[in-house]
């Protein structure tokens, strides 16, 4: 769906700019591996912490 609709804005006189749509998809890439970093980070933290309680 987005890729019709940047080709047809595309075909447009007005030189239609897809970069804040290629940052929405990296954006929307970025976020889930974010969190799983994150909550690996304290998982570990949280497992260290208890091998040496």
């Amino acid at each position: 769906m987005c890729k019709t609709q940047v080709e047809s804005a595309r075909g447009d006189k007005d030189e239609y700019d897809a970069s804040g749509l290629n940052k929405g998809i990296l954006m929307l890439m970025t976020v889930p591996y974010v969190l799983m970093g994150v909550v690996g980070f304290i998982w570990y933290r949280h497992s260290q912490a208890k091998k040496q309680g």
